[in-house]
C-alpha cells in the first residue's frame, strides 16, 4: 500500500515539475534569444524585453516535443516577436503572457471570450515574483494555481438601448414611432421587467413594465440564439451566434458573471425549474448539457442522435427533433438518458408532451400529428393554422400560433376539435407564446413589427398591444430584483 501511495506522489510531482520550476524549456529560451536581442529570463521565468515589457510563462499541463521550436500562434494574428504580441504560443503549447494595462492602469494579461486551449489549461510559475496589482481575467483563473493573484471584475454589460435600427420598424419612417398605447393598464407586468430579444440587435433589451423605450440594454458579444431567466429572476442564460460561450448573467449587477465553454456553438435553452437544472443544445455537435443552475456548473454531456433542436421537457422525457433527417427523438431521463425513436415528421416547429401524447407541429405542411408515447403510434393529424411556429396547452386546450395570418388556433385536446381563434393585429409576422408567469396571460412577440400582444388565456381575448422599439423574436418577463451598488 505504501508503494502504491509513494508512486501516485512521485506522478503527481512529475506533472508540476515544470510550474513549480521556473526555469524555461531550453528550446524556448534558445528561440527568443535567437530573435530578441538583448532579452533577460529572470530566475523565476518572466522574461524581460530590452525596452522593459514583461512577458509570463505559462506552462503547458502536457509539454509536446516537436522537431524543431517555432511559433503557432499570435495575438493579435499576424504580430511578430518585434511587433511584442500580446500573446504568443509555441508548438510545444509553452505560452507567453505579455503584461499590458487595463482601463484602470493596472497591470494585467489579454481577455479572451474563448481563450484558447493552451492559455487556458497552462499554469504560472509558482515560485514567480507576481507583478504589482496583477490581475488575472475570471475565465482563466486556472492558472493561477497558488499564487496570490486577484482576479478581475467581471465587465459592466449595461449600455444604452439600441434603437439605431427602429427607423426600419414602421415604414420606413424617419424616427422612431410609437403607435400603440403603452400607458400601464396590465397589472400582471405593471412590476415587472421584461428582457427583449430581437433579431435586429445583439443586446438584449430591458423594459420596465409596458414602456415603451427600454431603459438600459445587456450588452452581449453577438446576437443572441436563445435566452432564458431562471425562476427566482437573478440570472439570465444566454446561447449566442457564433460563440461557443454559455453567458450566464446576474440581474442584480448586470454582468456576465460566468461564461461556460461548450466547445461549439450553443443553441436551445430549456429550463426544469422543478430540479434546478437547464438543458442546452449543442446541435453541431450532436449533445445536450445539462447546467446546474444552483451553482451554474455542467453536470452531464449527453450525446443524441443526430442535430437536436425543438426541444421540450417533460417531468420524466426531454424530446427534440434532429434537423437532418426530421426524426423525432425522447431523451428518457430517468432512464440512464436511453434515447427513443418516435417516428418522422416534417419540418417540425414546436413539440409539446403532454399525457402520454405527444404533439407536433410542422410549419411547412401546417399541420399537427399527435403521437401516443408509449406505443409510438399515430392518434391523429389534422390541418391548423398557416405557418404554425409555436403551440402551448393550457386548461385541457392546445394554442397554436399561426404566423402566416397572425392567429392563435385553439384546439380542445379530448376530442380534438376547433373551439376557436383568437386574432392578433394582421401585419407583421408572429413568433412566439411567451407566458407571464404565475398568470393565465402570455405575450405574442412579432418579429417583423415592432409591438407585442398580450392575450388572456382565461377569456380567449386580446387584452393589449404594446409597440416596442425593436421588432422582437421573444420576452423574457421577470421580477424586478435589487440591484447590487
Amino acid at each position: 500500500m505504501g508503494k502504491k501511495i509513494l508512486g501516485l506522489l512521485m506522478v503527481c510531482m512529475l506533472t508540476i515539475t515544470t510550474a513549480f520550476g521556473a526555469k524555461l524549456p531550453d528550446d524556448v529560451q534558445n528561440y527568443l534569444k535567437k530573435n530578441i536581442s538583448g532579452i533577460d529570463i529572470r530566475f523565476d521565468g518572466v522574461i524581460i524585453h530590452p525596452d522593459g515589457t514583461v512577458y509570463l510563462p505559462l506552462y503547458p499541463a502536457s509539454m509536446k516535443k516537436p522537431e524543431k521550436i517555432e511559433i503557432s500562434e499570435v495575438y493579435p494574428i499576424g504580430a511578430t516577436l518585434i511587433n511584442k504580441p500580446d500573446v504568443v504560443i509555441f508548438n510545444n503549447d509553452f505560452v507567453l503572457l505579455k503584461v499590458i494595462k487595463d482601463s484602470n492602469g493596472r497591470n494585467t494579461i489579454l481577455h479572451f471570450e474563448k481563450p484558447p486551449i493552451p492559455v487556458k489549461t497552462g499554469i504560472l510559475p509558482q515560485d514567480m515574483l507576481v507583478p504589482t496589482g496583477l490581475i488575472i481575467p475570471e475565465n482563466v483563473k486556472g492558472i493561477i494555481g497558488n499564487l496570490d493573484i486577484e482576479l478581475a471584475p467581471e465587465k459592466d454589460i449595461k449600455v444604452a438601448a439600441d434603437t439605431s435600427l427602429s427607423a426600419k420598424v414602421y415604414n420606413n419612417e424617419s424616427k422612431t414611432v410609437n403607435k400603440y398605447d403603452n400607458k400601464s393598464t396590465v397589472k400582471a407586468i405593471q412590476d415587472k421587467n421584461l428582457y427583449m430579444v430581437s433579431s435586429y440587435s445583439k443586446n438584449i433589451s430591458v423594459v420596465n413594465g409596458e414602456k415603451f423605450k427600454a431603459e438600459y440594454a445587456l450588452s452581449q458579444i453577438a446576437t443572441p440564439i436563445d435566452a432564458q431567466i431562471t425562476s427566482d429572476s437573478k440570472f439570465l442564460l444566454v446561447t449566442s451566434y457564433d460563440s461557443t460561450m454559455l453567458n450566464i448573467i446576474s440581474i442584480a449587477d448586470d454582468k456576465i458573471i460566468k461564461q461556460l465553454d461548450l466547445t461549439t456553438q450553443g443553441g436551445e435553452i430549456i429550463m426544469d425549474n422543478a430540479n434546478k437544472k437547464a438543458y442546452i443544445s449543442a446541435p453541431n455537435a450532436s449533445t445536450i448539457y445539462v447546467l446546474d443552475t444552483k451553482t451554474m456548473t455542467l453536470t452531464q454531456r449527453i450525446k443524441v442522435n443526430g442535430r437536436c433542436e425543438k426541444l421540450a421537457l417533460s417531468e420524466d422525457y426531454l424530446l427534440y427533433v434532429d434537423k437532418l433527417s426530421d426524426n423525432i427523438w425522447a431523451i428518457e431521463l430517468k432512464n440512464n438518458y436511453s434515447l427513443k425513436n418516435l417516428g418522422n415528421f416534417p419540418n417540425v416547429s414546436k413539440i409539446i408532451l403532454n399525457n402520454g401524447l405527444v404533439y407536433l407541429s410542422s410549419r411547412t405542411k401546417s399541420r399537427i400529428a399527435i403521437i401516443n408515447y408509449n406505443t409510438k403510434q399515430l392518434v391523429s393529424e389534422f390541418p391548423t393554422v398557416e405557418k404554425p411556429v409555436d403551440m402551448m396547452i393550457y386548461k385541457g386546450l392546445l394554442y397554436v400560433l399561426g404566423a402566416n395570418y397572425n392567429q392563435i388556433q385553439i384546439i380542445n385536446t379530448t376530442d380534438r376539435e376547433p373551439a376557436g381563434i383568437i386574432n392578433i393585429e394582421g401585419d407583421g409576422f408572429a413568433t412566439k407564446l411567451c407566458p407571464i408567469p404565475d398568470t393565465s396571460m402570455v405575450i405574442v412577440t412579432d418579429t417583423k413589427v415592432g409591438r407585442y400582444t398580450i392575450v388572456d388565456l382565461n377569456t380567449n381575448k386580446v387584452i393589449k398591444t404594446n409597440g416596442t422599439e425593436l421588432p422582437v423574436n421573444s420576452v423574457l418577463v421577470g421580477k424586478k430584483i435589487k440591484k447590487i451598488n
